[in-house]
């Protein structure tokens, strides 16, 4: 029998160590659907409940694994579903390859069933990398430089295989004119900055007195090079949400999560220090930094595209985060003085009581603050995290020291289930929890328990925890509603079903806990990560708690939330300043008169 396009693509999957693909089924990938039966489903073919739930999936793979993730999708609304979560990955800077069906050469142009111009439909999320295939002596190449593209720039790229292409003959390029032929390897590189750049950073931070240093997801391979710079420039560490997990949250001098969802003490880091360095992010919210003018800065990126960018840096080395920094580290001066230092790590001792006395504030019926803090001390050292978008996020972002993801740039609804059903197959042997709010939920998280109920037999952990923030209410949004000139919960938009989680968990055969109960809390997390598969954990908590902006001073810190609950107006009005700076992070005149 011979070889077709569609085995020749698995068979190429398979070479490049790609172990599954996410997907959805549908006619216009039949070619490729048959040629799984015939390779015995290697890579396994994994299905999700949706397209954009695939793209996730390949998402959250890719950003547990460090691996390219792959998804499949059929042409015409299989290709648009996958939009969102391939997005996602442009955002966030994530390895995807979206292999995508299309409607068959013959009827291309004539308006045919589910023809969609795939070409213009892709070219700003997989602007990397999007091409067709329209013969066979394509596919290598095509293929190849898809994923190799994807790992070296770190995005998503797009394959589109016609129908009728996928079921003929595979014919390899030949030794001749207008043919390209292709190779499997990608040599690992490192890019390094000249030496007169890197001996200019270092006079730059060598100067500073009081050093702050911003840690985004592009630091992650260069952890203890951060630690030996920070401890040599007595400097504080706060983390871009998408580097929450660079460093441990347990170092004295660690800040915490910096912007709107961070911590105190990273507010008064940047808005006191005197030298900024910047390593692996992109962090976008200039009002979080230091103001122009007031500090130095410093920034190291490996991509030029994205380096230079969000504060006037003074000096801007493009290179790998741990190469750069074991050139620069021999030339920085241990700075002996240690107040700026001993400030620092005070901020974050204070931050972390204040965070216990918040989590104990009473609510009704439960302190969602509570919820997180109860699950931090329980979590195993292995345990992976994720979260999803809004409010769950403030939690997670302030009350949990393991590592873990989110959608970052994108922050998207939806991704926190899929994201971890993405870690299980990048670590099938660690445990995974998912704390999600109950709108996104809704959302998407049901449908994917689905998943996660199907796929479970094939992780050695069969531990996934799905923790929901059941409020009824879409909260995140509620809050900004209110900032914006005090309008009250608009609640046609914003009030949710209540729905019983842990009861359609049991349906499924899965572990379902609900809780009503702030004493219960504890017992149900330790419950759920005692359950011999996956497991959902449904918490009645309060819509009422508000996140803190991080500019609010201390006392509001600790006293807001209680006064919130009981109704004060002072405190009301930092909550709605703060959400009042996040609209205008993302939409500048809101609030103003006429918006």
């Amino acid at each position: 029998m011979s070889t077709k396009v569609a085995d020749h693509v698995l068979d190429r999957l398979r070479a490049w160590g790609v172990e599954q693909v996410f997907g959805y089924p549908g006619d216009g990938i039949n070619g490729l659907l048959a040629a799984w039966g015939r390779a015995d489903n290697r890579p396994e073919f994994v299905q999700a409940r949706h397209e954009e739930m695939a793209a996730f999936e390949a998402v959250g793979y890719a950003k547990f694994s460090g691996r390219v993730g792959v998804c499949v999708a059929t042409s015409g609304p299989g290709a648009i579903h996958l939009l969102n979560g391939l997005y996602d990955a442009k955002l966030d800077h994530v390895p995807v390859v979206a292999i995508v069906g299309q409607t068959a050469r013959s009827a291309m142009g004539g308006s045919y069933q589910q023809e969609v111009d795939l070409h213009t439909l892709y070219k700003d999320v997989a602007s990397d990398s999007v091409e067709t295939v329209n013969v066979p002596e394509q596919l290598p190449n095509v293929l190849d430089r898809a994923i190799r593209t994807a790992y070296a720039r770190r995005a998503p790229t797009a394959v589109i295989i016609p129908a009728d292409v996928q079921e003929l003959d595979h014919t390899p390029p030949p030794h001749a004119f207008k043919m390209v032929p292709s190779s499997l390897d990608r040599s690992s590189w490192t890019a390094e900055p000249a030496q007169e750049a890197v001996e200019r950073a270092a006079e730059v931070l060598n100067a500073g007195e009081k050093v702050a240093i911003l840690v985004g997801q592009g630091a992650a391979g260069a952890k203890d090079e951060v630690c030996e710079v920070a401890e040599l420039l007595g400097a504080g560490v706060a983390k871009a949400l998408l580097g929450k997990d660079v460093l441990s949250d347990e170092l004295p001098y660690v800040t915490g999560a910096s912007g709107l969802l961070g911590t105190r003490p990273s507010y008064e880091l940047m808005r006191d220090c005197d030298t900024l360095l910047t390593i692996g992010s992109s962090f976008p919210y200039a009002q979080f930094l230091p103001e122009y003018g007031k500090a130095r800065g410093v920034q190291i990126d490996i991509d030029p595209h994205m380096i230079g960018m969000r504060y006037p840096y003074e000096v801007n080395l493009v290179g790998d985060a741990r190469a750069t920094l074991k050139r620069l580290l021999p030339l920085l001066r241990r700075n002996e003085a240690r107040d700026w230092f001993d400030e620092t790590c005070a901020g974050v001792r204070r931050w972390h009581e204040v965070m216990d006395r918040r989590a104990e504030l009473s609510a009704d019926p439960i302190n969602p603050e509570h919820v997180a803090r109860a699950l931090d001390p329980l979590l195993p050292d292995n345990a992976i995290l994720t979260s999803d978008s809004g409010s769950a996020a403030n939690w997670y972002a302030r009350h949990i020291t393991m590592r873990g993801s989110l959608s970052g740039t994108l922050a998207t609804m939806g991704c926190g289930v899929p994201y971890a059903i993405g870690a299980k197959y990048a670590h099938p042997d660690r445990p995974v929890v998912a704390l999600v709010g109950d709108g996104a939920m809704q959302m998407n998280g049901l449908a994917e328990l689905i998943t996660a109920a199907k796929y479970r037999h094939r992780w050695t952990d069969q531990r996934l925890v799905v923790g929901v923030f059941n409020n009824r209410d879409l909260n995140q949004v509620t809050w900004e509603l209110r900032a914006m000139g005090g309008a009250p919960s608009f609640e046609p938009s914003q009030e949710l079903p209540d729905v019983d989680y842990a009861a359609f968990a049991r349906q499924l055969g899965l572990t379902g806990i609900r809780v009503e109960k702030p004493a219960d809390v504890t017992e149900a997390w330790s419950a759920a990560l005692a359950a011999d598969g996956p497991a959902v954990v449904d918490f009645r908590t309060d819509p009422s708690v508000p996140p803190i902006p991080p500019h609010a001073t201390w006392e509001q810190m600790e006293s807001t939330a209680e006064a919130i609950l009981k109704g004060d107006p002072q405190s009301t009005h930092v909550v709605k300043q703060g959400f009042k700076a996040k609209m205008q992070e993302f939409m500048p005149g809101v609030g103003k008169r006429g918006h």
